[in-house]
């Protein structure tokens, strides 16, 4: 096969010097591989299968489980720490969950190329995450819709809580008003005052799509907040 872009989510020892491994590919999605040696002692492509560095890979095998045939860097890993480093951890551990195997997500994978460019810089990385996370939720056909539940249209002026059967919005007093519904909806979600609504708005998507088990980044980024409000 020719050689295809793909980045590291998640690695995982397997035997005595192999690794499971979960990939973002650009043509392919989400492939699961055994990467063979890679765990051994001076191997070259242990520094090579790293989280956050654009590779080119190719693999063989039928089954959902592939064999690694291929991996090559294609540059230096996006520099993340802090804040910057929980992010993208947060970006691989929830395409991890939510991607199916082998499903084609080109878009996905160009939302997650830019949030890698974007999260070294705090100002940028609300909005890269929230649209890799509207990528990833209209690839499952779950996106929000902006609108009521029989797709009427909001009233600037009432509040409105996400309805997960519908996917669209009914009016509830701890919700979002209308206004700034409808602005998210235009899918500028970088402009002032809107970061926390659009926060809002794709966790209660994604929420039915994770079930009850939590998200381990989401708890260290919520330990980060709470330290630096000690602090």
């Amino acid at each position: 096969m020719t050689p295809e872009p793909a980045y590291l989510l998640h690695k995982r020892p397997y035997r005595e010097t192999s690794a499971l491994v979960e990939l973002l590919t650009f043509h392919h999605g989400r492939v699961r591989a055994v990467a063979r040696g890679v765990q051994r002692p001076g191997s070259r492509l242990r520094a090579v299968l790293q989280p956050f560095a654009p590779l080119h890979v190719t693999w063989s095998g039928s089954g959902d489980l592939k064999r690694l045939s291929l991996m090559e860097s294609q540059g230096s890993a996006a520099m993340l720490a802090g804040e910057g480093l929980l992010c993208g951890l947060y970006a691989n551990e929830l395409l991890t969950r939510l991607l199916p195997v082998e499903l084609p997500v080109d878009d996905v994978f160009a939302f997650y190329t830019a949030a890698l460019d974007a999260l070294p810089h705090p100002e940028g990385r609300a909005a890269a995450l929230r649209r890799l996370e509207l990528s990833l939720l209209e690839a499952l056909d779950a996106e929000p819709r902006f609108g009521g539940p029989d797709g009427q249209a909001l009233d600037p002026q009432t509040r409105y809580v996400f309805d997960t059967v519908s996917r669209g919005f009914v009016s509830g007093e701890r919700g979002i008003d209308g206004r700034t519904l409808k602005l998210l909806a235009t899918g500028d979600w970088s402009a002032p005052g809107l970061a926390g609504p659009a926060k809002a708005v794709m966790r209660a998507a994604l929420a039915p799509l994770l079930g009850s088990r939590s998200l381990r980044s989401r708890e260290l980024m919520r330990q980060l907040a709470e330290r630096r409000r000690a602090e």
